[in-house]
């Protein structure tokens, strides 16, 4: 070791802190470096809660969405909920985002990603094996497609689409508002709301 290295533990927890979205090297050392000041009660804390984490939160066996201890998510839950309608998105990290706007009161069903042969993503890799039986077994007369607006979107709503004809289902995408090619995860409340709001019929 140099001057110009840190230890190999501290080493260690930067390049683990590199691998989280949007943190470069710089970031990752700052991180790591606030860690180091903490007291050792509140890093025991926290190693026990990043240790306990693939346990404590799960995916909701019914829908997909983020969970805790094995359980039902809370939308899935809550009696309040329109069970008529059916929301698919492509991360559960979505739902939060469609949440903001106010305006969708019905369930989830969380893909898991979309479908990208190129990238190794196809039917099999996504969750959609139990959205039929979900169709199926409940009132459901409408399926939102919130997909992205990109090329792998448009593949997986028409794939969707295609899967479930003969269900006498209503089948729509989000319309105005989201540009070209967008993300959902990053569209503001009040935009989600107008393209909720005006949904196409596929």
């Amino acid at each position: 070791m140099n001057g110009a290295e840190y230890p190999e533990a501290l080493e260690e927890l930067i390049e683990l802190l590199k691998s989280l979205p949007g943190i470069g090297r710089r970031s990752a050392e700052r991180l790591a470096l606030a860690l180091l000041q903490w007291p050792p009660e509140k890093l025991a804390v926290f190693g026990d809660l990043m240790r306990e984490l693939p346990v404590r939160i799960t995916f909701c066996p019914e829908c997909g969405n983020l969970a805790a201890d094995g359980g039902l998510c809370p939308i899935c839950r809550a009696p309040s909920r329109d069970r008529s309608v059916i929301c698919v998105v492509e991360q559960a990290t979505q739902i939060i985002n469609i949440e903001k706007s106010g305006l969708y009161h019905g369930l989830y069903h969380v893909l898991g990603g979309k479908l990208a042969p190129l990238e190794g993503k196809n039917p099999a890799d996504l969750n959609l094996e139990t959205l039929p039986r979900r169709i199926d077994a409940g009132p459901v007369g409408e399926l939102v497609l919130a997909l992205s607006s990109d090329v792998e979107g448009r593949a997986t709503a028409a794939y969707i689409a295609g899967m479930l004809a003969g269900k006498g289902l209503r089948i729509t995408r989000l319309a105005s508002g989201l540009p070209a090619g967008s993300d959902i995860s990053y569209a503001d409340p009040e935009t989600l709301a107008a393209a909720f709001s005006g949904r196409i019929v596929l």
